[in-house]
């Protein structure tokens, strides 16, 4: 959260990215919109509510899942006016997402719900949507052991109706497959260095890798480990990670052509 705090000039005040900023009020959208296009959430306060705020993780916690639900909202207005008319848009929240979002997504008449379900594409490809990952040090919403999380994907893939031309999106990557690479951290959450380098090592999923191997989609669609991205192959499967740098207001996509069981089109996209 980022708050804008009112002044008694009747001026603004917020400190974002390390950066301090006084904002007339007709600046407080623009300066908004700058705030989201990070993912951090803009809130207009007093400061005296942002003490209190401070002060009850409950109440805190409480308004960061109401700015969420909003800032959620906020995207999927948008789609008409980024979308083309015959594009689908199906939304499988991740790990670090709030539960509270789902209803949000469920219920907007621009978005499919995919979590947990499978969503056909078309006639003859369906895709199978699990967010959650396996345990990682930050206790995230979703977040769950490997042997669960197996369960999970084994549940929605079961209604899959023909797997050779069927994708996965799993939001966690699967486990030693260099689409999973992270910054290894020490006791304290801290980035091990050694030689001046960042030690990096696996840190994907366990039950993703064993579920690819097991049923052997056509495509597999990840993400979780910003620092991993590109691609693998596990036996039949192609699996695909573009990383993320949104901190820095970098879109990373992957754009993919399949036709039946085959990928006609495959190629790295960012903006």
């Amino acid at each position: 959260m980022v708050p804008i705090l009112r002044r008694p000039d009747g001026k603004y005040y917020a400190t974002f990215m390390k950066e301090k900023y006084v904002l007339s009020e007709s600046e407080i959208p623009e300066f908004s919109k700058k705030v989201r296009r990070v993912s951090y959430l803009p809130y207009v306060t007093t400061p005296e509510e942002a003490d209190k705020i401070a002060a009850d993780e409950g109440r805190r916690e409480k308004l960061f899942e109401d700015l969420e639900k909003q800032v959620v909202k906020y995207w999927l207005d948008l789609i008409p006016e980024k979308v083309p008319p015959n594009c689908r848009v199906i939304i499988s929240p991740g790990n670090d997402d709030k539960l509270a979002i789902d209803e949000v997504i469920e219920q907007h008449p621009h978005a499919v719900y995919g979590e947990e379900n499978v969503v056909a594409l078309d006639e003859e490809h369906e895709v199978a949507c699990v967010g959650w990952s396996n345990p990682t040090p930050w206790k995230s919403p979703r977040e769950c052991s490997e042997e669960e999380l197996y369960e999970r994907m084994k549940k929605v893939v079961q209604q899959i109706k023909n797997m050779k031309t069927a994708v996965f999106c799993f939001h966690c990557p699967p486990y030693d497959s260099e689409i999973d690479r992270a910054p290894l951290l020490d006791k304290d959450l801290r980035p091990i260095v050694r030689a001046g380098s960042h030690q990096f090592g696996p840190a994907g999923c366990k039950a993703t890798r064993r579920i690819i191997e097991e049923y052997q989609p056509l495509l597999g669609l990840h993400g979780h480990i910003h620092e991993s991205p590109g691609f693998c192959q596990i036996r039949r499967t192609k699996c695909l990670n573009p990383g993320s740098e949104y901190g820095e207001g970098i879109l990373k996509a992957y754009l993919v052509e399949i036709d039946g069981d085959k990928i006609t089109r495959l190629q790295r996209v960012e903006g």
